[in-house]
């Protein structure tokens, strides 16, 4: 690792959204981003990169399917070839095959699966050899305010969200012991390319939920994530932060 490089910062899905919201969030001087990116352009990435350094960080966005084990392992292989280290990892990639629970194919059920709940497994998996090894380092799931409350249509993005907050748990438990926090954060109704989709009478309803009376942004969950991967949450491991505007209490 360059002396300049101080801290080495993993984001998974980082190319738009919140993902992005978090790289350059975490994007100080001394700090190096790794993000990967899957079905967005190359032009994306090479944006948030942009970003990043203009930060004050130093970012490398790699095409990389979360889903695939031996492309994580040979992904983090490739990040500690180069700085030594990985100090934080954000599982936030996440993709969503909405459909009623009836009419959901097995394929749909099983991709969401694959990347929100085995991607991240996956990352944990590689990182924890690293993190252990280092006796230190911080681990942040994005989960989602639905794996509270569940939602029509999301059968399949509900219950990985759902067993993210379980693996979470768990991962605390076990890394506990080598200086290592595992913490999940749950944004609520977030203003980003996913839920740009939805139609504005579901926007509506959905801002009708939510007491602070706004639709969220990026940044409202990256400052938690910044948080959390900080020396100031050095206390706090096992825990589900919501961040929703009261959405759900």
């Amino acid at each position: 690792m360059s002396e300049d490089t101080k801290r080495v910062v993993v984001v998974t899905g980082g190319s738009s959204g919140i993902g992005r919201a978090i790289c350059i969030r975490m994007a100080e001087p001394s700090t190096k981003v790794y993000f990967n990116y899957f079905h967005s352009l190359g032009e994306k990435s090479q944006e948030t990169v942009r970003l990043i350094e203009h930060a004050g960080g130093t970012g490398s966005g790699v095409r990389l399917d979360v889903a695939s084990r031996p492309d994580v392992e040979k992904f983090f292989s490739k990040v500690v070839e180069e700085c030594g280290r990985v100090d934080v990892l954000v599982n936030n990639a996440g993709i969503t095959r909405d459909r009623l629970l009836v009419r959901m194919g097995e394929e749909d059920w099983d991709r969401v699966l694959a990347v929100n709940l085995k991607g991240a497994f996956n990352c944990i998996h590689a990182v924890a050899r690293i993190m252990m090894k280092q006796r230190s380092g911080c681990i942040i799931n994005i989960a989602s305010v639905v794996a509270m409350t569940g939602n029509p249509g999301q059968a399949n993005y509900t219950a990985s969200k759902a067993g993210l907050i379980g693996l979470t748990r768990t991962a605390a438990r076990e890394l506990a012991p080598r200086g290592i926090t595992v913490n999940a954060v749950a944004p609520g109704f977030i203003d980003t390319p996913m839920t740009g989709t939805l139609s504005e009478k579901v926007k509506k309803a959905m801002l009708d939920q939510i007491p602070l009376g706004r639709i969220g942004r990026p940044e409202d969950v990256a400052e938690v994530v910044a948080f959390l991967a900080s020396g100031r949450a050095s206390y706090i491991t096992g825990q589900v932060i919501h961040v929703n505007g009261g959405m759900y209490m």
